[in-house]
């Protein structure tokens, strides 16, 4: 279903510049930070969470009081202030919202509603908030808080002033047990007391995918709705927030009916509740613009009756990222990989079998706790139904796990309230036929269709048909998180730059024309989604996967190279980590090894093939540090090596790095900056990609002045303020109703020219007037080059020409003028990207 194109959207921002506020960067280093980004160009700031954290938070997704403004950040004044300041420069801000979940922080009583849950159990007014099975543990909640068994960790625990403290932690004590022997205490309590690796299988209540210390938020109840966003709403009805970025909806029991929740509540904070009293009927998609961060599959479309403007934007990082990669050069990439590390298929020598295998680990490992908690409740619905009562737990058990596994998607959004759409349908039918073959006995096999039917809400409308349906999807999204991203990127290491959140690392290639009619649809179907390139949760920032994606273009001389390397240096741990760490050390293109330790340490235990976070093979880790420090290891190959490296993959990192900031610039949707990616950024997995930004305000004026742009970071920062300053001078060229009209070159190499126009058009067509779309009014042309180094290779742009539309065109980064059927080799001889303006 494609959204309605007649419906009003929101005033959409023209860029957006997303800022990661801690507190080494607070309310007032934004403020500060306003004229600078305001001359950049952008039009919003895109603020990370704002509400009340754990203290010392880097970012602010561990919630502990919906009512307050951080404080460690300035406080709720302080963003008023920075409200203010954008205001009075033209600029918005969008606000980064959590409505999944919360902290389950130490101490406790930072988490007033967990702290009532805690002190009075299920009578307290607090326990709707959050998803506890109280039928577990004898009615208690498990808390996996201790770092060794209670019994090793007993003489550690004290009563004090009516609380039971353990380090950091401080736990209430039920009213009148306060006086007990410890162990009647203990027993007396809401809550036990257990060891940390009790989580994995004896957990119950919900949480963000596997972080016990992230408790999830019961939403879908309308009180806890009100009481959760109370303030966020007053501060979009005082205009201090004027969009939102919703974090993870997928781990919500109803997304969709969330966002349209959400949406009524912005329009009755807008308008004095007339919006509230029409069900948000006008028909907008946000009475505020709204993205949410929902990671897609490829091809997988976005909900359309959601009430939001789109996703924030990896869907189309995907497809920009896949310009510059070489598919033939990738295919021999993967052999050398293959070759090189020896992995068996399913641990990272195949894409398919490795995230199959990442899954079946997850499901029963890591996620034990939640399928073990859908078997209870898939064993009550079938006890109800005399038609079901033989259905053996462990069958519910292995259908469970079985269809989760198969899912290709994050999850379904089905629901009882209505028939299942025919897009979940079919995701579970054709999950349920190959579930079925795991089971020897026919009749047997019938429970995954049972299982099958409760996931999409066909079995009935009760208060455990409903459970079951909800937790079977936020138990689907959590899987696919940990183990995709989380697992299956870190083993399947052919070309980490693929191995980015939605992308697809068994096929990261796109061509030119899937890529053009990718950015159609975004235009006609969402044309004020959000568009990245690097953001907070990138696993590597887009300038280093530019150089990474240059291997594609020189497999042959990273397999010499790559063998030169581990032949004379340091002994290599095992070669999986030696080929990650190479490459990422290649990405970061220079020698740091405080910051390629944690980030290659990481990696290896989210691959889990030596290591883990819960099951640490030290003396592995040890080693793999000392390689990473080692002289003539990644951290320090020294200077020749440096040299070889930058001789060969400087120059089309160059290329892939503009031409990708560029196409993002210029796409369809509204781009969405990451503090400091103006300028070359390179940044490793989080926390490194979460440091505060070192913004340079005097290097823009310098260039405003007339200085040369020398050096892709001064090259980058040109480019980015001349295609922000373009989108803000011209909205109606890059919006909603403008058009995107592919160019294409002519000429010998006309495969490595990726062009477009964008004008003011008719939306419902995507095309503008006139020749070639661009017709005889405003227009802009982007020009970028892929693949460069082939390109070189075979003998550069030679003969290949541009035909531009009618007019005479000035590139905005070089000066230059062209028209008519335009040699690419003048055009692209200082830069390899052009930005071309009609007026």
């Amino acid at each position: 279903m494609t959204p309605d194109p007649t419906a009003p959207l929101p005033a959409a921002p023209t860029a957006t510049y997303r800022l990661q506020l801690q507190p080494a960067f607070p309310f007032e280093a934004a403020r500060r930070a306003v004229p600078y980004l305001a001359s950049l160009g952008v039009s919003h700031l895109h603020l990370s969470p704002v509400l009340e954290a754990v203290p010392g938070s880097t970012h602010g997704y561990d919630v502990v009081d919906h009512s307050a403004v951080r404080a460690e950040l300035g406080g709720e004044e302080g963003l008023r202030a920075l409200a203010r300041t954008a205001h009075e420069h033209g600029l918005g801000l969008i606000a980064d919202i959590v409505p999944n979940h919360m902290a389950a922080p130490a101490p406790e009583r930072l988490n007033k509603p967990l702290w009532g849950v805690l002190r009075e159990g299920p009578d307290s007014p607090y326990a709707r908030w959050f998803d506890i099975d109280w039928s577990e543990h004898g009615g208690k909640v498990l808390l996996p808080v201790l770092g060794g068994p209670l019994g090793d960790e007993w003489e550690r625990l004290r009563a004090v002033d009516g609380t039971l403290s353990y380090y950091d932690h401080a736990f209430p004590l039920r009213p009148g047990t306060e006086a007990l022997p410890l162990p009647e205490l203990l027993d007396a309590q809401w809550y036990r007391l257990g060891w940390w690796r009790l989580a994995r299988t004896e957990l119950n209540y919900r949480r963000f995918f596997t972080i016990s210390e992230l408790i999830a938020v019961r939403v879908e109840d309308p009180e806890v709705f009100a009481a959760t966003h109370a303030t966020l709403l007053e501060l979009v009805r005082d205009r201090v927030i004027d969009g939102l970025r919703v974090d993870h909806p997928d781990g919500l029991a109803d997304p969709g009916g969330y966002l349209r929740r959400l949406d009524r509540a912005v329009r009755a904070a807008e308008d004095g509740g007339r919006a509230a009293e029409d069900g948000g009927a006008s028909g907008g998609r946000g009475g505020r613009w709204t993205v949410v961060e929902k990671i897609l599959a490829r091809d997988e479309p976005l909900p359309a009756r959601w009430p939001v403007a789109g996703t924030t934007g990896y869907d189309a990082l995907h497809h920009i990222d896949g310009l510059f990669v070489d598919p033939d050069g990738l295919e021999k990439l993967t052999a050398l990989y293959r070759g090189f590390a020896a992995p068996p298929a399913d641990l990272g020598g195949d894409w398919a079998a490795t995230v199959r295998r990442a899954a079946q680990e997850v499901v029963r490992h890591e996620l034990a706790a939640e399928v073990a908690r859908l078997v209870r409740t898939a064993s009550r619905i079938c006890a109800a139904g005399p038609r079901l009562r033989d259905h053996a737990p462990w069958a519910l058990r292995t259908a469970i796990r079985e269809l989760l596994v198969r899912l290709p998607v994050y999850r379904p959004y089905a629901s009882p309230d209505a028939p299942a759409s025919p897009a979940d349908a079919d995701l579970l039918a054709l999950a349920a036929g190959d579930a079925r073959t795991v089971f020897t006995v026919r009749e047997e096999a019938r429970v995954v269709d049972t299982v099958r039917d409760a996931a999409l809400g066909r079995l009935g409308d009760g208060p455990d048909h409903r459970d079951f349906c909800a937790r079977f999807a936020q138990t689907a999204a959590a899987l696919r998180a940990k183990s995709v991203e989380d697992t299956a990127f870190y083993r399947y290491a052919p070309l980490l730059s693929a191995a980015e959140v939605g992308g697809d690392p068994g096929r990261p290639a796109v061509s030119p024309a899937d890529f053009h009619a990718f950015a159609a649809r975004l235009l006609r179907d969402w044309p004020a989604t959000g568009t990245v390139l690097s953001t907070h949760d990138t696993k590597r920032s887009a300038d280093v996967r530019a150089r990474i994606a240059a291997l594609t273009e020189c497999p042959g001389w990273w397999g010499r190279l790559l063998e030169e390397l581990t032949s004379a240096g340091p002994t290599v741990p095992d070669p999986h980590t030696a080929w990650t760490a190479w490459q990422t050390a290649l990405g970061l293109g220079l020698a740091d090894t405080g910051r390629l330790v944690p980030a290659v340490l990481k990696a290896v235990r989210e691959a889990g093939l030596h290591t883990t976070w819960t099951e640490r093979n030290t003396p592995y880790e040890e080693a793999v540090a000392a390689f990473l420090k080692a002289d003539g290891g990644p951290g320090g190959p020294g200077a020749s090596v440096w040299a070889a490296i930058g001789a060969e993959l400087d120059a089309p990192a160059r290329a892939n790095a503009l031409g990708a900031a560029l196409v993002q610039l210029t796409m369809p949707g509204v781009p969405d900056l990451y503090m400091g990616t103006e300028h070359a950024y390179t940044a490793l997995v989080d926390p490194d990609n979460r440091r505060p930004p070192e913004l340079r305000p005097e290097v823009l004026a310098e260039l405003d002045a007339g200085r040369e742009a020398v050096g892709l970071s001064a090259e980058k920062l040109m480019l980015t303020a001349a295609a922000l300053r373009l989108r803000r001078e011209h909205p109606g060229w890059f919006g909603a109703g403008s058009a995107y009209v592919p160019l294409a070159a002519e000429g010998p190499t006309a495969a490595h020219c990726v062009a477009f126009v964008r004008t003011a058009g008719d939306r419902g067509s995507g095309k503008g007037g006139g020749e070639g779309g661009g017709g005889e009014g405003g227009a802009a042309v982007t020009v970028v080059t892929r693949l460069s180094r082939r390109l070189a290779e075979e003998g550069g742009w030679g003969a290949t020409r541009l035909p531009l539309p009618p007019g005479r065109w000035r590139d905005l980064l070089t000066g230059r003028t062209a028209e008519g059927a335009y040699p690419l080799g003048g055009l692209l001889d200082r830069l390899p990207v052009a930005l071309l303006t009609r007026s």
